[in-house]
């Protein structure tokens, strides 16, 4: 390890204390510190003189915040935009398809469960109301819904095959699958 390298390592608790005067989380002023030392290590022998090394080290640190910061303004402009289209209404067609499809296949699961699915997925009744409706428990509701989308996508499998498994929603698979018994 030449003098360069020993200069920067033995100053990291100086870069991260100037990292966290800039950047509020200091697990992200350390990440901060250790990307831009990675960066100063591999390019060390480019500098000869220890006089120049500190200020040098100080320039890429601060590209590194504002690399990061760039990096988690973009990261939060994604995620908003996600949760945008996440929680935007389904349009009008494919909330159609899915009635559909879900209308062909509900009769071909459990009578108790199909009645689960239509009350709180189709019908967006509350859980409460629902639980009230059948008489039974808040668990046991929560129980049953998970037993209905477990037969549901069974039958989504063994229906609509590939579509099912890919989330494809405009699938026009026969249904060959007879009613539950």
């Amino acid at each position: 390890m030449n003098t360069i390298e020993n200069h920067l390592l033995d100053n990291v608790k100086e870069y991260v204390g100037f990292a966290r005067k800039r950047v509020s989380d200091p697990e992200l002023a350390a990440d901060a510190v250790q990307e831009s030392l990675l960066k100063a290590l591999k390019a060390a022998d480019q500098i000869r003189d220890e006089e120049i090394a500190k200020a040098w080290f100080y320039r890429i640190l601060r590209r590194t915040i504002i690399d990061l910061y760039r990096r988690r303004d973009a990261q939060d402009r994604a995620l908003a935009e996600l949760e945008h289209e996440l929680n935007a209404p389904p349009d009008v067609e494919e909330e159609r398809i899915v009635c559909a499809c879900m209308g062909r296949l509900l009769p071909m699961i459990a009578p108790q469960y199909a009645d689960v699915i239509r009350q709180l997925d189709l019908d967006e009744k509350s859980p409460e109301a629902v639980a009230e409706t059948l008489g039974i428990s808040r668990n046991n509701l929560n129980v049953r819904l998970h037993r209905a989308r477990q037969q549901l996508k069974q039958r989504l499998e063994e229906t609509c095959r590939v579509c099912a498994r890919h989330g494809c929603l405009d699938c026009d698979c026969a249904t060959d699958a007879k009613p539950h018994e």
